[in-house]
């Protein structure tokens, strides 16, 4: 029998979400801890390389005490099930982008408002730093502990229809956005229509036309095949996506402390890893886009851009939570 893209991911979810309940829980084990991590990327992401380091250092560094199941490619659910599934300690870890824990913890959608971040140097500064270990906090009373900031990188728009060198180009266009409200925002502002929907949905709806196109950096695009539905890819780097790496914060204090402590340092060790390799896949997935027929617009007007959308979003986030957040991540740069 031969298996469609939609079936055979079906399949695996199933046959993922049943080692996933025969797995031993990580309260239950004696002696080795499993535990059990689901995200949405595919198996070629930097997430899931990132992932399996995690699995050996771990394994290694307790001297085979803590082991690591790792599920990409949505096989146990989309981003909402997955965070969900943390907070109810059925799965143990998950990563996926910021916006989708903006619901449970309201600040972080500070790391998603529009032409925020100016280089890289300056993404580290805030996610590595003080500012980072405060919004990591904000978990607290959700269920959830935030082990580190992991990336999705930077945000690029793709569509079926016209290429994007202007602002005007993209009015019209149905574009999926996350369910974060500064995304939302900033592409109704441009005219497009955003239109939120799970990660783990996303080919299909452009394969299906149900939206024009969407938006995510070029590891994604390439590694999801996001180019056999989108043939247009603009470089507007109009966002950062961090990735906060979540796990159970019941279950993690109920580990050995030393085990605790082996979790979290190698989680955000983890996150300079895999950061380091979105740097360098930023490249070379580029020119695979290019070779798989993408037209790419590399100088979009992201002045035009950022003048439409800047402004007016992170005015909209400081008058529900204050400027202070916004000043001291500008002040990093």
């Amino acid at each position: 029998m031969t298996l469609n893209r939609r079936s055979f991911i079906a399949a695996a979810a199933a046959g993922a979400a049943g080692a996933l309940l025969a797995a031993p829980s990580i309260l239950g084990a004696a002696g080795k801890i499993t535990l059990r991590m689901g995200h949405p990327h595919p198996e070629t992401d930097s997430w899931q390389d990132t992932a399996l380091w995690m699995g050996e250092t771990l394994a290694e560094k307790s001297g085979g005490e803590i082991g690591l199941q790792v599920f990409p490619n949505g096989l146990l659910g989309n981003d909402p099930t997955m965070i969900n599934s943390v907070r109810a300690g059925a799965l143990d870890i998950m990563v996926t982008g910021n916006p989708f824990f903006t619901s449970l913890a309201p600040e972080l959608n500070v790391l998603d408002l529009p032409y925020l971040f100016h280089d890289r140097d300056h993404v580290a500064r805030v996610l590595d730093g003080e500012i980072g270990d405060r919004l990591r906090t904000d978990f607290e009373g959700t269920g959830l502990y935030a082990l580190a900031l992991w990336e999705t990188g930077w945000r690029h728009v793709t569509n079926s229809r016209r290429p994007v060198e202007t602002p005007d180009d993209i009015k019209g266009l149905k574009i999926r956005t996350t369910p974060n409200p500064a995304h939302i925002e900033a592409f109704r502002l441009l005219g497009a229509v955003p239109t939120p929907m799970a990660f783990t949905e996303l080919f299909t709806a452009l394969e299906m036309g149900a939206v024009d196109g969407q938006e995510n950096p070029t590891t994604l695009i390439l590694n999801s095949r996001f180019y056999e539905a989108q043939k247009y890819l603009s470089l507007t780097q109009h966002a950062f996506t961090a990735a906060p790496l979540v796990t159970n914060a019941a279950k993690l204090d109920a580990m050995d402390e030393d085990m605790r402590a082996l979790l979290i340092e190698t989680a955000q060790e983890g996150a300079r890893r895999q950061r380091a390799l979105n740097v360098e896949r930023e490249v070379t997935s580029l020119a695979k886009l290019r070779e798989e027929g993408m037209e790419v617009v590399e100088t979009p007007d992201r002045k035009a851009f950022r003048a439409i959308v800047a402004e007016p979003v992170q005015a909209s986030f400081g008058e529900e939570f204050g400027p202070e957040l916004i000043e001291q991540i500008n002040a990093a740069a």
